[in-house]
């Protein structure tokens, strides 16, 4: 059975989480032959002030402005 676990910046919709879990779950079916109702997904939200690339924030990472700002009218 397996169990992803999924980090990703808090404000995906529930469809791009729907389609993403669907997609992982296609592929643990076709690259690990698992019965798809025992492929188990968890999904973690982080937000940009608690995730740091290359020692930066997120959330104080110029080069990772449109990313942040895309989802911060959802936090």
């Amino acid at each position: 059975m397996p169990n992803i676990t999924v980090e990703l910046l808090r404000g995906r919709s529930v469809d791009q989480r729907r389609a993403f879990a669907k997609a992982v779950a296609d592929s643990a079916v076709e690259l690990l032959g698992a019965r798809r109702e025992d492929v188990r997904m968890v999904f973690h939200e982080i937000t940009p002030d608690i995730v740091a690339n290359g020692g930066v924030l997120a959330s104080e990472d110029d080069s990772r402005s449109g990313v942040v700002s895309a989802f911060a009218d959802d936090a």
